[in-house]
């Protein structure tokens, strides 16, 4: 993740170094990057640490040089002479200073990634920690020094090491915040005075602010997810090297900030309050001030790989820790983020971050990072997939603009350069690693050619200020040759150790490999605890995708190529003919090359444009594109209908609608899970609300409605009709409250009076209730609102009072509350239809009580031995732990009894959390696989209803003392004959 470009006014170029603008330190986008410490040489020395794995010329340059590992170590001389070696004695000082003791502002993210980072990869390539393919990293001692003798003269003895430790402990007065979130600057010599909440913040003369603070208050608390959930890999490193764990605890505890933040569904903001650690903004998707982070987590699991740690802090410490992250993070951004084929080609949105409703259309240069990541992850369809559409875009600007919209098909808010970002170019290395698919050589020789031709000077790579024209900025950003570079470099060397080591080694987000060497690692790995939840992963990498018959290249055959060139609007670009194409504009500047060499179909919608038309499949043919199925569903208004608090309340789960007057409902059909083999996709269809007349859905958003909003909307949409759900209901159950000590009294006892007659409460009431207190797990099965909404306040409130009650004051009876717990109806030949009973009312009332009064908890499972036959006789209501049996098994145990109202009506199994797959999932259907009988043998003339309700003990626990019982049925919506998944009725 690197900071946008800003649009400044385009200059002339200057072929003069980029420096800090001293005289507006409010220009962070120079001055949070560049701290005055030779940037450009820190970032690119592990490139031509990388570089030097080529064979060496036979003679020396016409410049005198001899090649990349001359350039590697002559860079870390220079660095070291102006910067010293990092020890306290002479040698620690400079040309330029004492280590980096400067008078600096920078950003902590972007000096960890790019200077921590750089200093400590070039180290460990130094020491041969990482590979350079003939070159000899053994210590010596000669002449009193010991250490790696290099030709130019630098005894190497890990002076960029202790760099690397003096630039990271000028950071850490960063990381003392109430949070552990690091503050997003700090000056490299004074820390953090300029933070009004820092304990370094003392200055008594200047106030709490101090002299450091600028014109306009105190600095901004406002960092990123990506710059302070990114540093684990350099710090860890760092430890690692130094056997000081201070660095790696305080990069974890970041790390854990932001995730444990994370919202109800599974996503993390951007931006976040160093100091309060609240998000700032709801808008989130996979790229810019998030990207990094999704990548530290799965490269965190990997470089800690086989490491120890605390069985204590296993959750927050080991390798899988961060693999569960990682895990759950894919799983949020695959349910919320992502968009599926029938959005013409897949590819990620922004969506809100508490909601998932989309928010914006448009997809930034850095989120093609997340293709690589993909790959690493072994998620190879995803990542093919979604790579294609940034490739397309690659071949239509000869360049990644830096934002896009694929709503327009345009460049989004002016964001039209490009400054050499190598995300996209990342994402294609690691691609081509997992499939030797040449299709994406072709495409790193389409990205190769097109930089040359477009962002070469005299001085440098210069960015693009305009992919469009080909305006060039005046600057070259250090990650160009940091990262850029270096992945087209290791692109076309498939022999370079990088691509062949078999090492836990990983690349930082800018681009530094950093590996835990084995003299760190025990020789033998210990069986520790692994943390909770860890999810299954598979032992093996998934295979690339398989060869078309007769064709080269797996990636241009597939069916959706097409799909990407369209939603990148290639079909819209000038043929090869015109002027425009960059194949004109390339052979132009080549007269050695013609049209006919690297000849593409007219406009360019098979990509890229260097593809060779053997790579194309003969007769090849694009796949039908998916289709998204919507509408809306409209209802007239009605000028009588009351309006009950506004028409639409949004409630923690999604939307209230009080009144359906002039409601417009968008309606997208879609499947609700993958049919299984030889399963009809029909059973699986379904319409999801995911707009309701101006509000925009998330995915798992629900809308909710009363059962009287719609019976009291009339006429009805004849395509808008109810159906009984015939698979689940209601378990309502009325429970006294617990007994209080006699010793004191409590804030509830206070509310008896205010809250003990509520019967006759209005729709607007209990709307309020719902929008004060609405549990998202009752929401989805219809819960008893106000009485959860009692539940809540009684459970909150029951701390006691300081004063005492007098043993002689009578205490007020407190009325049961009613719950409602969710219930599955069983299936087979043994199920039997429950009572015609009325539905209760959703609130307790001692003038309409529940139906079956009387409730019998059995302590086993029911089936070793039968049912006594008076418990059947004498109580309506019996309850029985599942496990141990069948469910018919349980029933078959049950005797025979003579039918009366006083006699059981209905038994209730309770489930476990042992029994259920999948936490929070709805309880699956209870199979009744033989008919019913007595324990005698005997058909049972009048079957048995049962139902099968959740919680465990705790509704064992309620069940046992419970006054009362009944159930309470469920309807839902469909529409064309289809059901409208999202739509709760309460």
């Amino acid at each position: 993740m690197e900071h946008a470009f800003p649009e400044d006014e385009l200059r002339p170029l200057t072929c003069a170094p980029l420096t800090r603008d001293r005289h507006n330190p409010a220009h962070i986008e120079v001055n949070d990057v560049l701290g005055n410490y030779s940037l450009t040489l820190i970032d690119s020395l592990s490139t031509l640490a990388i570089l030097a794995s080529t064979p060496p010329p036979t003679a020396p340059t016409e410049r005198g040089r001899r090649g990349p590992l001359h350039d590697f170590q002559e860079g870390v001389r220079l660095l070291v002479e102006n910067y010293g070696d990092g020890t306290a004695g002479p040698g620690g000082t400079g040309a330029r200073a004492r280590g980096f003791d400067l008078d600096s502002k920078v950003q902590v993210f972007e000096t960890v990634i790019r200077g921590v980072g750089g200093l400590l990869s070039a180290h460990q390539f130094a020491v041969g920690d990482l590979p350079i393919r003939g070159y000899d990293a053994r210590a010596e001692k000669a002449n009193g020094r010991e250490g790696i003798f290099w030709p130019n003269g630098l005894v190497y003895d890990g002076q960029l090491l202790r760099l690397a430790k003096d630039l990271t402990d000028r950071l850490l007065p960063a990381f003392n915040t109430p949070t552990g979130l690091p503050y997003p600057r700090v000056n490299l010599r004074y820390g953090v005075p300029f933070y009004a909440q820092s304990p370094h913040n003392m200055d008594a003369e200047h106030g709490q602010c101090g002299r450091h603070a600028n014109h306009k208050g105190t600095e901004v608390t406002e960092t990123c997810s990506a710059g302070a959930g990114s540093l684990l890999l350099e710090f860890s490193t760092l430890s690692r090297l130094t056997g000081d764990a201070h660095y790696e605890r305080v990069a974890k505890d970041a790390f854990w900030a932001v995730w444990h933040r994370r919202s109800s569904i599974g996503l993390i903001g951007a931006g976040i309050d160093a100091e309060t650690g609240q998000w700032v903004s709801s808008y989130t998707g996979i790229g810019a001030g998030i990207d990094s982070f999704f990548e530290y987590a799965l490269k965190s699991h990997i470089l800690l790989s086989g490491l120890p740690y605390k069985d204590a802090d296993a959750a927050t410490d080991s390798p899988d820790a961060f693999l569960n992250a990682w895990l759950d993070a894919h799983d949020g951004i695959k349910r919320q983020i992502y968009r599926g084929a029938q959005h013409q080609h897949p590819h990620y949105a922004q969506v809100d971050l508490y909601t998932g409703a989309i928010r914006a259309f448009w997809i930034d240069s850095l989120s093609a990072f997340y293709q690589g990541l993909l790959t690493m992850a072994g998620e190879l369809d995803e990542a093919i997939e979604t790579h294609l559409l940034y490739t397309a875009l690659w071949t239509r600007y000869s360049a990644m603009p830096e934002r896009w919209s694929t709503a327009t098909g345009n460049i989004e808010h002016g964001l039209r350069w490009w400054g050499g970002r190598p995300e996209w170019i990342e994402s294609t290395w690691y691609l081509y690693q997992a499939t030797k698919d040449p299709w994406y050589l072709h495409t790193g020789e389409m990205a190769l050619r097109d930089i040359k031709r477009r962002c070469w000077t005299k001085c440098g790579w210069a960015g693009l200020h305009d992919v469009r024209t080909g305006e060039l900025s005046d600057r070259m950003e250090s990650f160009f040759l940091g990262e850029t570079a270096k992945y087209l470099f290791l692109l076309f060397d498939p022999s370079h150790p990088l691509n062949t080591w078999d090492a836990p080694f990983v690349f930082t987000t800018e681009g530094h490999p950093l590996v835990i060497p084995k003299r760190l690692r025990p020789s033998k790995r210990t069986k520790q605890a692994r943390p909770p939840q860890v999810w299954h992963v598979p032992e093996t990498c998934p295979l690339p995708p398989a060869m078309v018959p007769f064709s080269i290249s797996a990636t241009a055959a597939r069916p959706d190529v097409y799909h990407a060139a369209s939603l990148a609007r290639l079909h819209l670009m000038p043929t090869i003919e015109t002027l425009e194409s960059p194949l004109v504009e390339f052979t132009s500047d080549h007269p050695s090359i013609s049209l006919s060499d690297i000849r593409s179909p007219s406009n360019y919608t098979y990509y890229p444009w260097t593809l060779p038309p053997e790579l194309i499949p003969h007769n090849a043919t694009s796949s039908a594109m998916s289709v998204r199925n919507t509408f809306d569903l409209s209802f007239p208004n009605m000028p009588s209908t009351p309006q009950v608090g506004g028409a639409l309340r949004r409630v923690q789960e999604g939307i209230l609608v009080n009144s359906m007057s002039g409601l417009r409902l968008g309606m997208v059909r879609e499947h609700d899970r993958p049919p299984a083999v030889e399963e009809p996709i029909e059973l699986h269809e379904q319409f999801r609300i995911y707009a309701i007349s101006n509000i925009a859905l998330g995915r798992d958003e629900k809308v909710f409605m009363s059962r009287s909003t719609i019976d009291n909307f009339n006429p009805l949409d004849p395509f808008f009709t109810r159906t009984r759900d015939s698979h689940a209901l209601d378990l309502v159950i009325d429970v006294p409250p617990q007994p209080a000590s006699p010793s004191t009294n409590t804030l509830s006892d206070l509310l008896t009076d205010t809250l003990g007659e509520m019967s006759n409460l209005s729709d607007q009431d209990i709307s309020e209730a719902i929008e004060l207190s609405v549990d998202p797990s009752a929401l989805e099965n219809e819960p008893s609102y106000l009485s959860n909404l009692l539940s809540s306040l009684q459970a909150l409130l029951s701390a006691p009072l300081p004063t005492s009650t007098p043993p002689s004051q009578p205490r007020k009876q407190q009325n049961p509350r009613r719950h409602t717990i969710p219930g599955a109806l069983p299936t087979g030949p043994g199920a039997a239809p429950m009572p015609d009973t009325t539905d209760p009312d959703m609130i307790y009332s001692a003038s309409n009580p529940l139906i079956w009064s009387t409730i019998y908890v059995h302590p086993t499972t029911l089936c070793d031995q039968p049912l006594p036959a008076e418990i059947a006789r004498n109580h309506q209501i019996v309850v029985i732990p599942r496990g141990s049996c069948s469910f018919s098994r349980k029933l078959h145990n049950i005797p025979a009894f003579p039918p009366d109202r006083i006699s059981l009506q209905l038994v209730i199994v309770v489930s476990f959390p042992e029994h259920e797959h999948d936490e929070g999932a709805p309880l699956v259907q209870p199979l009744l696989d033989q008919v019913q009988h007595t324990p005698t043998g005997m058909l049972r003339p009048h079957p048995l209803p049962l139902v099968m309700v959740g919680g465990g003990e705790e509704t064992l626990g309620l069940l046992a003392r419970a006054k009362g019982v009944g159930v309470r049925k469920r309807y839902f919506f469909r529409s064309q004959g289809v059901r409208i998944g999202n739509l709760i009725v309460v």
